[in-house]
């Protein structure tokens, strides 16, 4: 847990220190509700009354890479000291048997040539097997020629030793070179956010990389665990739907070069499309955030996850900038990574603006065709379809004031050419009279 605290700036640290002081208290009087994904990333699942528990001794090495360091030490000593011990007693049985323990006085003389020199207890045993196992040789005891079977218990002994050996560190570096050590240096916002964003309300959080060294294609996938019903009544206790991330490049493919605001454009087809201010405080969801790429560094995959629980998602707030152009140079200032703005936002929810935008659309679409169906009904009025309808209601088209001025225009015009005709009748009239009495 230090060395972690260790990679994290101090302003980091700080701001999240402010910030769990200055969340609401319905964050922590609902912080024991149970959860898949915990903040860090770990799986929140207890797995009871497993009968078949002979299936983990089949795949031995994951097992052990799985269990935690102090399990491991203990295995790890376990392992070297029941090898020695089985070996000792092995060495010792050999001195037995070939007559090396018994004792010898100066006035008997040399003696024949033992298994093992040196060898004169159960300690000088033990001593020879771990001298052997471990290739220190001290050069006091020796395996001679005087008995085979000594020899092939040094051969099987250091056979066993190195199949030990090798499984111990492949089961250390596999432990050191875990990929969600990567995922350490990998951080979340803490809350994720709801804000509009191109008109749209767009579900939002933010994700930054600590290290210098990239995580090559990373990939970001989303799901939504909620409780659903069937409609036969069935009860579905994890139901998981994907979540598409806005990428113009049709991909949950992102380039983590510096913090970046992951969206998801709240619309029809989305798990949250029904959500609003008022359910989303009462819905029990869970939105899982799964980060996975390639560490530059070592070209091992990792996989770095967290979620955002019904009460962790802020309806009508949005991030903060954190970055920053000086001298040339973006710099990012994490001590600003998780604040939010509160910013204006109705509370309806995406399918209620949808169906609001419609209605009024379709009234604003009944009265454009209701004016161009409207035709003179005489002084003061309209009609449609053989009913009066007065111009208080509803306007023609042709009553707007550059239509109404031309229309004023041409009627003059035609007046003052009825007059004229009437004139010129007149006229010719009055010469035809004259002419005949004449």
């Amino acid at each position: 847990m230090l060395a972690r605290k260790g990679l994290l700036p101090d302003g980091f640290l700080l701001t999240r220190l402010a910030e769990d002081s200055t969340q609401p208290n319905r964050f922590r009087s609902k912080s024991q509700r149970a959860r898949f994904i915990t903040k860090g990333g770990s799986c929140n699942v207890a797995h009871k009354n497993i009968r078949e528990q002979g299936r983990f001794l089949q795949d031995v090495f994951t097992t052990m890479v799985d269990l935690k360091w102090q399990h491991s030490l203990l295995i790890f000593t376990s392992a070297f000291l029941c090898s020695w011990m089985l070996f000792a007693m092995a060495w010792w049985l050999l001195a037995f048997a070939h007559g090396d323990l018994e004792p010898r006085g100066t006035e008997d003389g040399p003696g024949p040539v033992p298994c093992v020199t040196a060898i004169h207890s159960f300690t000088s045993a033990f001593l020879f097997s771990i001298e052997v196992q471990v290739t220190i040789g001290f050069g006091g005891r020796m395996v001679t020629e005087e008995c085979p079977l000594a020899i092939m218990v040094l051969i099987i002994q250091n056979i066993l030793g190195l199949i030990i050996n090798a499984v111990m560190l492949g089961c250390v570096f596999m432990k050191t070179a875990q990929a969600n050590r990567r995922a350490e240096t990998l951080i979340f916002s803490r809350s994720a956010v709801i804000a509009p964003r191109n008109g749209r309300p767009t579900f939002m959080f933010r994700v930054g990389d600590l290290r210098k060294s990239m995580i090559i294609s990373a990939t970001v996938q989303l799901q939504v665990i909620r409780r659903t019903v069937t409609i036969e009544g069935e009860v579905i206790p994890v139901s998981q739907l994907d979540i598409q991330v806005e990428n113009p490049l049709r991909s949950n493919g992102i380039f983590l070069v510096s913090p970046l605001i992951i969206s998801h454009t709240i619309e029809r087809g989305s798990p949250l499309y029904e959500l609003s201010a008022q359910s989303l405080a009462t819905t029990d969801l869970e939105i899982i955030v799964i980060l996975e790429g390639v560490v530059e560094t070592t070209g091992i995959t990792m996989q770095a996850r967290t979620s955002y629980t019904s009460e962790e998602i802020l309806w009508g707030h949005r991030f903060v900038s954190i970055m920053a152009e000086e001298d040339g140079c973006y710099t990012v200032d994490y001590s600003k990574f998780g604040n939010t703005i509160p910013v204006h936002m109705s509370w309806l929810s995406a399918k209620e603006l949808d169906q609001t935008q419609g209605i009024q659309e379709e009234i604003a679409t009944d009265g454009v065709h209701q004016g161009w169906g409207l035709v003179r009904a005489g002084r003061g009025g309209y009609r449609r379809g053989g009913r009066a309808c007065h111009s208080s209601t509803s306007q023609p088209w042709y009553t707007h004031s550059e239509n109404k001025l031309e229309l004023e225009g041409k009627m003059k015009e035609g007046k003052k050419k009825t007059v004229q005709l009437e004139e010129i009748g007149r006229k010719t009239q009055d010469t035809e009279s004259v002419e005949a009495i004449n």
